[in-house]
């Protein structure tokens, strides 16, 4: 339904504006999804933080997390009440893991982490594919250095509770890049789509 008035506001701008090619037009479709389709899904997991009184620590996490998420990728579920769900279990599953359970443990956390970006970040989806090396090259670099600031602020966090959620929101997010969660999910990658785009 989002999906498809996406579609109708960007066929009614193309219409009034001209010269718009398929780039472009890919381009507006995809800020036009992000305004009617991935900010009503923050405002409602921020709102649920706030319900459920763990409201600083949702926008806390959400903007620690959100840059190593964008960097090293994983799973998108294809539905807005399934990518609902998996946003809330990233966001919110940290928080209140953290107040029944608390392992801290940053060289394991770490090592963990590397080896994950190495092998398999960062992970792209047929809808947001990464199809240079140049590009590739960059988003892993990017995620050392997001992970690297992470592990930072757990080692001199004197706040237990942000320290761990923290860690446990890098290992949820590090599941998200595994073959075995984009075989269950039914993602796929952009080089098995764009195949003979990829390079």
């Amino acid at each position: 339904m989002i999906d498809k008035f996406c579609d109708w506001i960007t066929e009614k701008i193309k219409a009034k504006v001209s010269d718009i090619d398929e780039e472009r037009e890919m381009i507006i479709n995809f800020g036009v999804r992000l305004i009617f389709g991935e900010l009503p899904k923050i405002l409602i997991l921020f709102i649920i933080g706030f319900v459920l009184k763990m409201g600083w620590q949702t926008l806390l996490l959400f903007f620690l997390i959100a840059p190593y998420r964008s960097f090293t990728g994983g799973i998108h579920l294809k539905t807005h009440l399934g990518c609902m769900l998996t946003t809330s279990c990233l966001y919110l599953g940290p928080i209140i893991v953290t107040k029944y359970f608390q392992i801290n443990n940053d060289l394991i956390l770490t090592i963990f982490s590397i080896f994950i970006i190495a092998k398999y970040a960062p992970a792209d989806t047929e809808n947001i594919p990464i199809l240079t090396k140049k590009e590739r090259k960059s988003k892993k670099i990017k995620a050392y250095i997001s992970l690297a600031i992470l592990v930072t602020i757990t080692i001199f966090s004197t706040d237990k509770s942000i320290l761990y959620i923290i860690i446990y929101g890098i290992f949820l997010q590090n599941l998200t890049v595994l073959p075995i969660s984009y075989k269950i999910t039914k993602n796929k990658h952009g080089y098995e789509v764009y195949a003979k785009e990829t390079i």
